[in-house]
């Protein structure tokens, strides 16, 4: 129950219609998983991620592809975002239709079908030094 404007009921959640934010294809260009990693603790292991928000009305039903300087490229991976919410993507966790190779350069390639926003964040914990690097993906409509 609403009471006068800019007012709520307690326990009461408000929800405001959200526009699309973001582009359906995005790039990320550099991608690469060390092997190695001086910690086990699984916040702590090296890995790469793509972080995607929908912040739109609609679940977006994304599509990934990995592309390598000397083989043929994987995929799609298939992944649903459901509508108004993040994934914290780890490539590492990636399966089907092949796991990530470690050690190995890549970069990757996000299709939706409605927009989303994509950032990229590597953990290389190769060292007890550990170093975090987050960027922006390129994005294309």
């Amino acid at each position: 129950m609403r009471g006068s404007a800019g007012a709520r009921c307690a326990g009461e959640i408000l929800r405001y219609p959200m526009s699309e934010i973001g582009r359906r294809r995005w790039a990320i260009a550099e991608g690469y998983i060390p092997s190695e990693s001086s910690f086990s603790d699984r916040a702590l292991i090296s890995h790469e991620t793509a972080c995607i928000l929908n912040a739109g009305d609609r679940d977006a039903h994304i599509s990934v592809m990995l592309f390598f300087q000397d083989r043929e490229p994987v995929g799609p991976y298939r992944l649903t975002v459901a509508a108004r919410r993040t994934l914290h993507l780890r490539f590492n966790d990636l399966e089907d239709p092949r796991p990530v190779p470690r050690d190995t350069d890549y970069a990757s390639v996000f299709e939706s079908d409605v927009p989303i926003v994509v950032q990229h964040t590597r953990l290389d914990s190769r060292k007890a030094e550990i170093a975090l690097l987050s960027t922006m993906a390129y994005a294309q409509e």
